[in-house]
């Protein structure tokens, strides 16, 4: 299949099981907000190296308090996993930042699954050292925990679900400077999705990975298949003939759907001038359950 001139290899990107959970960060104006969702949603590009994959998926539809707000989206590899970070990152990144509020976002992508919660707000209470109070609205808990400013609002529950971490696809181009190209524009077709992120600085992934190393003590290292420098000393090289760099496009997701709809939205916008080739990455379906076939999602 050929899009634009770009080649769509015939492979499947393989992605993983992941729990998910939506968290929605409010505060007095859209600066405030933004600098709470930042710092909650850094440091987060591979349970790899991080514990958890996290990003901002965009503004908020609406709040419970009525105030400018952003959602953003944690992925772990266990609801366990998900709940330490979540403990880490609310009381930390967003509770520390000025007149933030914390609540949860809901996930009605996911109605199919079996309800699960995780109890942030009723853990993170006890920072008010005795002196927090609950509120329930409509059957809703919240907690209000004094601080030095005044008071942080969180919600006593926050619901997760399984979602899918790990969807990706790589463009080949014959520069770095194409390959950027194409990969800002397919970062930039994704964010009009809700539901998925794009884990990784910018939304693109430079130094691609492999699972295992000839080093024991590492559990995943370079591509070497797709690094260009290297392509005279790699007998497994995949890099076509004119090929100089390589950008990936890593995308994690609340439903299969959505990160279907992401890879196709992505590799579309990709394909144009100075790209060869657009791939996926796998391991003959060996990592993960799900599989994403390019020409079948652009057929």
């Amino acid at each position: 299949m050929r899009i634009n001139g770009v080649e769509i290899v015939d492979t499947f990107a393989e992605a993983f099981p992941m729990h998910g959970a939506r968290v929605r960060v409010t505060a007095v104006n859209d600066r405030w907000a933004r600098q709470a969702a930042l710092a909650a949603t850094g440091f987060a590009t591979s349970v790899i190296g991080c514990g958890i994959e996290a990003g901002i998926e965009g503004p908020s539809p609406v709040t419970p308090d009525g105030r400018p707000g952003l959602d953003c989206l944690f992925f772990g590899m266990s609801r366990d996993a998900l709940e330490k970070q979540l403990l880490k990152r609310i009381g930390q990144a967003i509770m520390t930042a000025p007149t933030s509020a914390c609540f949860d976002g809901g996930l009605p992508e996911c109605r199919d699954q079996e309800p699960a919660s995780l109890p942030i707000g009723g853990k993170i209470r006890y920072f008010g050292d005795g002196f927090q109070a609950s509120k329930v609205i409509d059957g809703r808990r919240f907690w209000r925990i004094p601080v030095m400013e005044g008071e942080f609002v969180i919600d006593e529950s926050f619901a997760t679900a399984k979602g899918v971490g790990g969807g990706n696809f790589m463009i080949l181009a014959t520069s770095d400077a194409a390959a950027l190209e194409a990969a800002e524009a397919a970062v930039e077709a994704i964010a009009t999705l809700r539901g998925v992120i794009l884990p990784f600085p910018g939304g693109i992934v430079r130094s691609g990975s492999q699972v295992g190393s000839r080093y024991a003590f590492l559990p995943a290292s370079t591509n070497i298949a797709f690094c260009p420098t290297i392509r005279g000393r790699v007998p497994g090289t995949v890099l076509p003939r004119g090929v100089n760099a390589v950008l990936e496009i890593v995308i994690d997701g609340l439903t299969p759907e959505v990160v279907a709809a992401a890879t196709r939205l992505g590799v579309l916008a990709a394909c144009r001038d100075g790209v060869v080739e657009i791939t996926a990455g796998n391991y003959g379906g060996k990592l993960g359950k799900h599989h994403f076939h390019l020409c079948r999602l652009l057929g």
